[in-house]
């Protein structure tokens, strides 16, 4: 199998949504863009956002089962996928690639 990294290349906030729409929170998403997880045999790495790993696991095993090629040539590498996490109002871009990391 396969690692995979996962790492945080964009984080956004709709400033205008959440005043607009979301109740106040007294936690927020920690990831910070440059912060990178090694996903191992197809599993959601330790201490990863929930929300987001349920966003991205399809791709995730896919990558890590030897598969890729999403979508008939998405992606200039086609190990790898460009997949945002499921928030509407702080979504995180993440690019997730096949690694020999640990």
């Amino acid at each position: 199998m396969n690692n995979i990294k996962i790492t945080a290349v964009r984080k956004t906030e709709y400033q205008d949504l959440m005043e607009k729409y979301e109740n106040p929170i007294l936690h927020a998403c920690d990831i910070a863009v440059g912060d990178t997880f090694i996903s191992k045999n197809g599993e959601k790495p330790e201490g990863f956002c929930q929300s987001a790993w349920e966003s991205m696991e399809y791709f995730v095993e896919e990558l890590a089962q030897g598969r890729g090629n999403f979508f008939d040539g998405w992606m200039k590498n086609p190990m790898s996928a460009m997949i945002s996490c499921n928030d509407g109002f702080r979504p995180v871009s993440f690019l997730i690639e096949v690694t020999n990391e640990n």
